[in-house]
């Protein structure tokens, strides 16, 4: 009873943990291209466009990328029963 309860926690901690990386996955993963096309879309921020810019947009662009394999993997608990 207690271990299928410890079950079930995990797998509902789990699922939130997966939702939560697709979501901040590709938030990042648009924050990233925005950055590296807003020039392209006449979206004026203010300032000059730098390299700077595109480097943050490559960086979030990998960053939500790797967030949203990682929800997909699902890799959270190392299972040391045997």
């Amino acid at each position: 009873m207690l271990e299928e309860y410890e079950i079930e926690k995990q797998r509902q901690l789990s699922q939130s943990r997966t939702i939560a990386n697709y979501i901040r996955g590709g938030f990042f993963l648009c924050l990233g291209i925005f950055f590296l096309i807003y020039e392209q879309l006449g979206i004026n921020l203010g300032k000059k466009p730098s390299g700077l810019d595109k480097i943050m947009g490559i960086i979030f662009v990998l960053y939500g990328a790797w967030r949203i394999y990682r929800g997909y993997k699902k890799n959270y608990f190392k299972n040391d029963r045997t």
